[in-house]
């Protein structure tokens, strides 16, 4: 532990310590600005009416000072998982005032000429705030975590790590606008002393740069774990205090490589956005988990866990979708989810046994599989294949991969429960939180046959999408554009560009022009095509090319944006 710890109550109390709290914007704030800088703000809120806030901001410094500003001004307090036009648009129609960075729509503080109140310590049960995680339809879900249940987590780390991270500083790749970033990039290290990078990393290389070999702790995602390779500055990694991972699970190939090329053994944590942490483990070690202190965990008939917790609101035992398995010492194995357990024409399927056996194939590396319900159930898989997987696709192609696949998987399941419906990607789609992005899944396999080309093949960055397409004879758009000489549409192209920028990259201003378009070279029936798109969101652009092999057949940019 660094210093005596502040409990979350009292952390933005009057406070003469000049330890850094954070590092914002290049520099270094101490716990006097920050308590100074949470007085003013709880100022400047005592002159608004409205009782309920949703609370946004990349950055966690002013994320923190305005969280405990509202819990001092007795204020809901709101944190929603994004700030999109949609989330604005219903919170706001709730009656719910919006603050932070909601691209315009907030209502900034006025700063107040003189600061002339004072703060007194929250009522850890009175204070809470409410976190929002993936509903079973599809629908965000309100979570409430009480000021008392956040502490109580702290603890519990603390008790956990604290001598491990020492002085370490918290540098993140995940939000805080969920309850594992929340927790470790932001209160935790706040109630410990420990000082936080506000800036929101999008990779390590600008992290270890901000870093310059300070010591630091790194709050990851398994997303982000998985993408290190050998251009990776492993000497720089090796020297974290340790490496947190969690919304999902670490495959044990990308734990296994980071503890051998730099010595850090990864540590994940299990939870949820309802019940907090509970269990942990070194997977490359250890596939099994560890619990808490103060975790109890039993198994139903059917294998679910039920679980008591003191972060939860009372002492009933809480039925999780996942399945476990009990070992000695309290320790557990998790067995996949029940809600992952599905019917396909009356067969019942588990989605995680189909990849784990998708997974056992030389060919792939990754597996995905989901069900799609319209006029009749099908199971679509989304797949990363391995380096002999590729090597077997650029070979022998789709067709006998996905023949391949089927063969292997009918030595374990019925025809009828078989993937119909397949995706190629470099990596399987991830939102900001690290979890399969499922809601951009069904929207690629959704897409009409008759109207959009054949995705063979996806690569997705951050701010670039690489896509590659057979041109089906099929579409609609050949249809006498031209009689005898069937040819693409350059409009279709444009239209294409659009629809699968706006699938990819948050696009959410309204469209303007369009520069420097040119069509290059007719496209026709059967082509195989590569779209190349480009989002660069502070000019609000998107950059589109349309090429085959040898040559670019169209390319240009589309803005967006408000009006002058």
């Amino acid at each position: 532990m660094c210093v005596e710890p502040i409990p979350l109550s009292r952390c933005a109390l009057p406070s003469h310590h000049a330890r850094t709290v954070a590092v914002h914007a290049g520099q270094r704030l101490d716990r006097r600005s920050f308590c100074a800088d949470v007085a003013a703000a709880a100022a400047a809120l005592q002159h608004r009416t409205e009782s309920c806030h949703a609370l946004y901001h990349e950055d966690a410094y002013p994320f923190a000072v305005l969280l405990f500003a509202l819990w001092h001004s007795n204020k809901k307090v709101i944190i929603p998982g994004n700030n999109c036009q949609v989330t604005a648009d219903e919170l706001a129609g709730q009656g719910v005032a919006l603050i932070g960075a909601w691209h315009g729509r907030e209502s900034t503080l006025a700063s107040p000429a003189e600061v002339n109140i004072e703060l007194h310590a929250l009522n850890p049960t009175d204070t809470s705030v409410t976190l929002f995680t993936s509903g079973s339809n599809g629908r965000p879900k309100a979570i409430v975590k009480n000021l008392l249940q956040l502490q109580r987590e702290i603890d519990a780390l603390e008790a956990q790590w604290g001598r491990l991270l020492g002085e370490s500083a918290a540098a993140a790749t995940v939000s805080h606008q969920h309850i594992y970033g929340l927790l470790f990039r932001l209160l935790w290290p706040l109630a410990s002393g420990r000082c936080f990078h506000s800036q929101l990393f999008l990779s390590p290389e600008p992290m270890l740069k901000a870093l310059a070999g300070q010591p630091a702790y790194w709050v990851a995602s398994p997303a982000q774990l998985k993408r290190l390779d050998e251009l990776t500055d492993w000497a720089q990694i090796a020297k974290f205090s340790a490496i947190f991972s969690s919304g999902g699970p670490l495959p044990p190939n990308a734990a296994t490589q980071i503890e051998r090329l730099c010595g850090q053994q990864v540590i994940e944590v299990y939870g949820s956005s309802e019940t907090g942490g509970i269990a942990w483990r070194r997977s490359a070690q250890d596939t099994r988990w560890t619990p808490f202190a103060g975790i109890g965990l039993s198994r139903s008939e059917d294998g679910r866990c039920l679980l008591t917790s003191p972060y939860l609101p009372d002492a009933v035992a809480y039925p999780m979708d996942d399945r476990i398995e009990l070992h000695d010492e309290g320790r557990f194995s998790l067995l996949g989810r029940l809600d992952r357990i599905v019917k396909v024409e009356e067969k019942r399927l588990s989605l995680d046994a189909l990849e784990n056996a998708l997974s056992q194939s030389g060919w792939v590396e990754q597996a995905h599989c989901l069900l799609l319900s319209n006029r009749r159930d099908r199971v679509a898989a989304a797949i990363v294949l391995t380096e002999s997987g590729l090597e077997a696709l650029r070979h022998q192609g789709r067709a006998a991969i996905f023949k391949s696949l089927r063969r292997q998987l009918q030595r374990a399941f019925e025809s009828v429960v078989l993937p119909r419906k397949w995706l190629f990607f470099d990596s399987l789609p991830m939102t900001r939180q690290g979890k399969i992005d499922h809601a951009l899944l069904r929207q690629l396999f959704a897409l009409d046959s008759a109207k959009y080309p054949q995705l063979l093949y996806c690569r997705i960055a951050i701010n670039s999408a690489e896509l590659e397409f057979r041109i089906q004879p099929e579409l609609v758009y050949f249809n006498g554009h031209f009689p005898g000489m069937p040819i693409l549409p350059g409009v279709t192209q444009l239209a294409w560009a659009e629809h699968y920028g706006k699938l990819f990259f948050s696009i959410e201003q309204p469209f303007l022009t369009m520069e420097a378009v040119k069509f290059k070279k007719i496209i026709l029936p059967d082509a195989l095509i590569k779209m190349a798109l480009e989002w660069r969101d502070e000019a609000g652009k998107l950059y589109f090319d349309l090429s085959s092999v040898s040559e670019s057949h169209s390319s240009g940019r589309m803005l967006y944006g408000a009006r002058p």
